[in-house]
C-alpha cells in the first residue's frame, strides 16, 4: 500500500532569523511574508502578475518579485526586506527619499527602496541612466520618477562620503527640519513611514477575529439576470454569509450626483457592465471567500451591448437606464460664431479623439468595516482603534476592546468603516443609504491611500463590506485584486471633439464651434460634470469673442468613466491646441507667437464668460519657455488652464479642526483626503505659520468624528479650501496662546475652522458677469524630441500662485507630466464588446523610469488675493498641456498632424514600446 508522503517543512532565513513553516503549499513568497510572518513592507499591487514591483525583496542579496515566486522555492534561501536591513541603512534610505521628495502616496516606494539599496551595494556610484534602467520592473504613478532617482543618487552620495547624519541616533528622519511653515521644503508628513513600508494601508491592517470578503462580478456587459444561485457558496466550509440585492435593507442605488449605480444587480435586472457586482461572500479567509464567489451560479439571458456613444443616441437604441442614454447636455453660446467665421481670414476644422485611461494607482481598492455598539443616543463613536496612529498597529492592539463593544443586538450596533476614498463623508452618506441607517450610526475614517487621481471618488466595495459586517457582526475586510480593480472603478472619459476655429490675418482668434461627445460608460459617476468641464475649457486659455459649444455625456455598456486628473480639460486641450497650431501654420507664425497673441490677460473673459479680474501668471509661463521652444529643432508647445474648485453653481467650502491632545500634540482634522498629493503636509505648514508653533507639534487625519464635511477631494480644491479652514481654526488657537494660555491648559479643546466661497454661477448662466470658479491654474509646457524623434526633455512652467512647499509642488508637476506623456503616447484602456482587453498592469501602457525624459519645472508665483497665501491647486493642471505639446513636437519632426490618442504610430511611442504600432 502506498504511503502518502509527508509534507515537508519549509526552512528559510528571513531578515536574519531562521524560520520553519508548514502548510505553505500554494502560497507565494509574498503571501508567506505578509500573511504568515506579518512583514508588510512588500506590498501587493498586482499579484500574481509581477508587473508593478511593489513586492520586491532580496533573495540571497538579489532583488526578486515575491508575488511571482512560490514560497517553496525560497527553501534554504536568505530573504531580506526593508525590516531586515541594519538600522543605519534604514535611516539613510528613509531620509534620502524623504529629503529628495521621492515619496508621494508611498505604496510603491518600499519595493523601489530595497532595489535601490541593492543597486548601491554592487554599484556605489551609478549614473542616473543606470538607476532608471535598474528600476525597469517598478511602476510609480505619482512621482514621475525624477525625485526617486534623485533619492537613490543622494543615498549613494551619503554612503560614499560617510555622511551619517540620519544614523547618528539610529532614528530615521532625525535631521529633518520640522519647524517649516508655508514656503519651506518641509518633508512629507509621515514620509519616513511610507518609505520603510510602515504606513498601514488597509490591506496591512489585521484584526483578530476579522473575516474576509470577495465579490461575484458579472460575466457579461449586458445581460438579463434571470437567477442567482448562492446555495453552493453557502455550503462551502468556512463561509459565513452570502448577500445579494435581496439582503439590502435600504436603497441599492448610489452615486455622487445621480443615484443610478446599484451596489448589487438584482434578479430580473440587466447588467450594465462587467464591473457589476451580483453577490458578496464573507468567509474565514480570503481564499475561501474567493472560492465561494466562483461557486455562485448565474442564469443569464445575454444581450447585445451598446459600446459606442453614437449608437446609444440612435432612435430605438436599447435604454441602459430608464431615462435613456443621454446623461447630460452642456451648451454655451457667446456672440455670433457663424458671423465671426464669415469674416475670418483663416478657418481650420477637425476631429480629435481621446481614449479611455486607467488610473493605475498602485493600491487596489480595499475596505474594512467593524461593528461598534451605539451609545444611548444611537451614535456610533470611533472604535479605540485608529489606523493612522502607530501605522495601523493600534487597531490590532485594541481588538479585544472592539469586540467588547460589539455585544449588543444588531439593531443596537453601528459601524466604524476604514475607507481609502476621496470623500469619507460621501462614503458615510452612501453606505448609510444602502443600509437604511441615519448618519449617526456610522463613523468613517480615512486610511491614507496608495494613490487615487480621481478614481476613488466613487464608492467601490465600501457598501458591500459594510453590509457583510452588519450581517455577520464581525470585522470584515475586502481587498480587490488588480484584475477586479480594473473592471470596477471608473476610467478617464474617451471624448470625440469636432472643432472649427477661425482667426484674422494676424492670427487672433475670431470664433470657435465645438461639438463634443463623451463615452459615459455604464453609470453616471461625475460624468455630467466632466463633460461640462470639457465644454467650459473648449477654448483653452485664449480670448475667443464668439463660441458655440455643446458637450454630451452618453451612457454605454463599457466600464463607467468618471473623474481623473484633469477632469475633461485634458481632452479639450488636445483639440483646441491642435487647432491653434493649424492656424499658426496658415498665418505663417510659430506656435509660441500665436499663443502670445491670444492668451488671456487680466480683464479678458474665459470661455464660460467669466471675466478674469485678478492677477495671474499665464504670460509669465509662456515667457519662461520661449527660449527652450525656439532654440530646439524639434519642439512643441501648448498652454493650459484648469479651474480650481468645483464651482459652476455648486457650494464650495472647507472645514477643519485643531484638537489639543493630552500628549501636547495638536491634531488637524479635515474632511479632505490625503492620497499622496501632500495635503496633510501643507495643512501642517499652514497651522505652523499661523500659530508660530513648529510643524513637529502637529498631526493630521480625516474622519467623521467632527462635522467637517467639505465634499470630495477633487477639482484641485484641497489646498485652497483646506488651508483656508485651517487658517481660521489656527488663528483662534493663536489668540488663546497670545493671551498667555499655555498649551497644556488647552488639552481637550477643539478649535473649528470654516471658509465658504461666494456663490458661483452655473455653467451657461444668463447673467451679465458670470463667475463660474474661484480661481484657475495656468501653465505652458514645451516638449522636445531628439534626432530620432524620441522624448528628450520637457519644460513645464506653471503659475502656482504661491509655492506652499516647492519640493511637493515639483513632485506633483513631474508626476503630472509623466501621466501626460503616457496619455499622449502609450496609455489606453481597451474594451471590445464591453469586455476588457486591457486586463493587467502592463497592458495599461504606463511609462517606466527608463522611458522618462528630463523634466525641468519652472514655478511662477502670481498670488491670488482670494486664496491662502495666494496658492492655487496644481494637482490637475500639470498634465493639461502635455499631450498637445507632444503632438506639436511630433509634427515638427515628421510633419504628420496627429489627432487621435494615444499616438502609438509616432517615433516617440515606438521608442518606448520597442516596436511599430500595428
Amino acid at each position: 500500500m502506498a504511503i502518502a508522503p509527508e509534507i515537508d517543512t519549509l526552512h528559510l532565513t528571513v531578515n536574519g532569523k531562521e524560520v520553519s513553516l508548514d502548510g505553505v503549499e500554494g502560497l507565494s513568497l509574498l503571501d508567506l511574508l505578509r500573511d504568515r510572518l506579518a512583514i508588510y513592507s512588500p506590498k501587493d499591487g498586482c499579484q500574481p502578475l509581477g508587473q508593478c514591483g511593489c513586492c520586491t525583496v532580496l533573495i540571497d542579496g538579489k532583488p526578486r518579485l515575491s508575488c511571482t515566486m512560490k514560497a517553496t522555492l525560497a527553501r534554504g534561501k536568505h530573504v531580506t526586506t526593508l525590516e531586515g536591513l541594519p538600522q543605519d541603512d534604514r535611516a539613510q534610505i528613509a531620509d534620502c527619499f524623504v529629503q529628495a521628495g521621492g515619496v508621494q502616496c508611498g505604496f510603491c516606494i518600499p519595493g523601489i527602496a530595497i532595489r535601490g539599496h541593492a543597486l548601491l551595494e554592487r554599484n556605489p556610484c551609478p549614473t542616473r541612466e543606470e538607476i532608471a534602467n535598474d528600476l525597469r520592473a517598478h511602476l510609480c504613478r505619482c512621482t514621475g520618477y525624477t525625485k526617486i532617482i534623485d533619492a537613490v543618487e543622494m543615498l549613494g552620495r551619503v554612503r560614499r562620503n560617510g555622511q551619517d547624519k540620519s544614523a547618528a541616533n539610529g532614528r530615521p528622519g532625525s535631521f529633518t527640519d520640522q519647524s517649516g511653515g508655508v514656503g519651506s521644503r518641509l518633508c512629507r508628513y509621515r514620509g519616513t513611514d511610507a518609505v520603510l513600508g510602515e504606513h498601514g494601508y488597509i490591506d496591512d491592517i489585521y484584526l483578530p477575529g476579522m473575516v474576509h470578503a470577495a465579490m461575484r462580478f458579472s460575466d457579461h456587459p449586458r445581460a438579463l439576470v434571470k437567477r442567482i444561485d448562492v446555495s453552493a457558496a453557502r455550503e462551502l466550509d468556512g463561509v459565513l454569509s452570502v448577500v445579494t440585492a435581496k439582503d439590502v435593507p435600504g436603497d441599492r442605488f448610489v452615486g455622487l450626483i445621480t443615484s443610478d449605480w446599484p451596489v448589487f444587480i438584482a434578479e430580473g435586472e440587466e447588467t450594465r457592465c462587467v464591473g457589476d457586482i451580483l453577490a458578496a461572500v464573507a468567509a474565514v479567509d480570503e481564499q475561501t471567500a474567493r472560492r465561494a464567489a466562483e461557486l455562485i451560479a448565474i442564469d443569464y439571458e445575454e444581450r447585445t451591448p451598446i459600446t459606442d456613444p453614437g449608437d446609444g443616441l440612435k432612435p430605438g437604441a436599447a435604454k441602459i437606464h430608464p431615462g435613456g442614454n443621454l446623461l447630460s447636455r452642456s451648451a454655451l453660446v457667446l456672440g455670433d460664431a457663424e458671423q465671426a467665421f464669415a469674416k475670418s481670414a483663416h478657418i481650420v476644422e477637425g476631429v480629435w479623439q481621446t481614449q479611455a485611461i486607467e488610473h493605475m494607482y498602485l493600491e487596489p481598492e480595499a475596505c474594512i468595516a467593524m461593528p461598534v455598539n451605539l451609545d444611548d443616543k444611537g451614535v456610533a463613536h470611533p472604535s479605540p482603534a485608529h489606523p493612522q496612529d502607530d501605522n495601523g498597529s493600534s487597531i490590532a492592539g485594541q481588538a479585544e476592546s472592539i469586540h467588547a463593544r460589539t455585544t449588543a443586538s444588531p439593531d443596537r450596533r453601528g459601524l466604524h468603516v476604514l475607507s481609502q476614498g476621496q470623500g469619507i463623508y460621501d462614503d458615510r452618506r452612501q453606505i448609510c443609504k444602502v443600509l437604511g441607517w441615519p448618519l449617526e450610526r456610522m463613523h468613517v475614517e480615512l486610511v491614507s491611500n496608495g494613490g487615487a487621481f480621481g478614481g476613488k471618488e466613487d464608492m467601490s466595495i465600501q457598501a458591500q463590506t459594510a453590509l457583510l459586517a452588519h450581517v455577520t457582526g464581525l470585522p470584515v475586510k475586502t481587498v480587490l485584486n488588480r484584475k477586479e480593480s480594473l473592471r470596477l472603478h471608473p476610467k478617464r472619459h474617451p471624448v470625440r471633439s469636432h472643432l472649427k476655429m477661425g482667426c484674422d490675418e494676424r492670427g487672433c482668434i475670431t470664433a470657435l464651434k465645438a461639438r463634443i461627445i463623451g463615452d459615459k460608460g455604464a453609470y453616471a459617476s461625475v460624468g455630467a460634470k466632466v463633460l461640462e468641464r470639457a465644454a467650459g475649457h473648449a477654448a483653452g486659455p485664449y480670448r475667443v469673442p464668439a463660441v458655440d459649444i455643446e458637450a454630451l455625456a452618453v451612457y454605454t455598456n463599457n466600464p463607467p468613466n468618471g473623474a481623473m486628473r484633469g477632469f475633461g480639460a485634458n481632452q479639450s486641450a488636445f483639440a483646441v491646441e491642435g487647432c491653434l497650431d493649424m492656424l499658426a501654420e496658415k498665418v505663417g507664425i510659430d506656435g509660441w507667437e500665436i499663443r502670445s497673441r491670444n492668451i488671456l490677460e487680466v480683464g479678458d473673459r474665459f470661455c464660460t464668460g467669466q471675466r478674469l479680474t485678478k492677477p495671474f501668471g499665464l504670460r509669465k509661463t509662456l515667457e519662461a519657455v520661449r527660449d527652450a521652444y525656439r532654440r530646439e529643432k524639434y519642439a512643441g508647445i501648448a498652454c493650459g488652464i484648469k479651474n480650481v474648485g468645483i464651482g459652476n453653481g455648486l457650494p464650495e467650502f472647507g472645514r477643519a479642526s485643531l484638537t489639543i491632545e493630552p500628549t501636547g500634540r495638536i491634531t488637524i482634522r479635515t474632511g479632505f483626503t490625503e492620497m499622496g498629493q501632500g495635503l496633510f503636509t501643507v495643512l501642517i505648514q499652514t497651522a505652523a505659520t499661523e500659530t508660530g508653533l513648529d510643524a513637529e507639534f502637529f498631526d493630521a487625519r480625516s474622519d467623521t468624528r467632527d462635522t467637517l464635511d467639505c465634499g470630495q477631494t477633487t477639482g484641485s480644491r484641497g489646498t485652497v479650501l483646506g488651508c483656508h479652514a485651517v487658517i481660521d481654526a489656527a488663528r483662534k488657537l493663536k489668540a488663546d496662546l497670545d493671551a498667555g494660555t499655555e498649551l497644556i491648559d488647552l488639552v481637550g479643546k477643539v478649535y473649528s475652522g470654516e471658509w465658504t466661497c461666494y456663490k458661483t454661477d452655473k455653467f451657461g448662466a444668463d447673467v451679465p458677469e458670470p463667475k463660474t470658479h474661484l480661481t484657475y491654474g495656468f501653465a505652458t509646457q514645451v516638449v522636445i524630441l531628439d534626432e530620432q524623434g524620441k522624448l528628450k526633455r520637457v519644460v513645464a512652467a506653471h503659475d502656482v500662485g504661491k509655492a506652499m512647499n516647492p519640493t511637493l509642488l515639483e513632485g506633483q508637476i513631474e508626476g503630472s507630466v509623466h501621466m501626460g506623456l503616457g496619455y499622449a503616447l502609450t496609455e489606453e484602456f481597451v474594451c471590445e464588446g464591453g469586455r476588457l482587453v486591457t486586463n493587467d498592469v502592463k497592458s495599461c501602457g504606463v511609462l517606466r523610469a527608463h522611458h522618462m525624459p528630463e523634466i525641468e519645472v519652472v514655478l511662477v508665483e502670481e498670488p491670488d488675493p482670494e486664496t491662502p497665501y495666494g496658492a492655487k491647486g496644481v494637482g490637475e493642471i500639470g498634465l493639461v498641456p502635455t499631450a498637445p505639446a507632444v503632438a506639436a513636437a511630433l509634427y515638427s519632426y515628421d510633419r504628420i498632424r496627429r489627432t487621435r490618442l494615444p499616438m502609438k504610430d509616432s517615433p516617440a511611442a515606438e521608442a518606448i514600446l520597442g516596436h511599430k504600432a500595428q
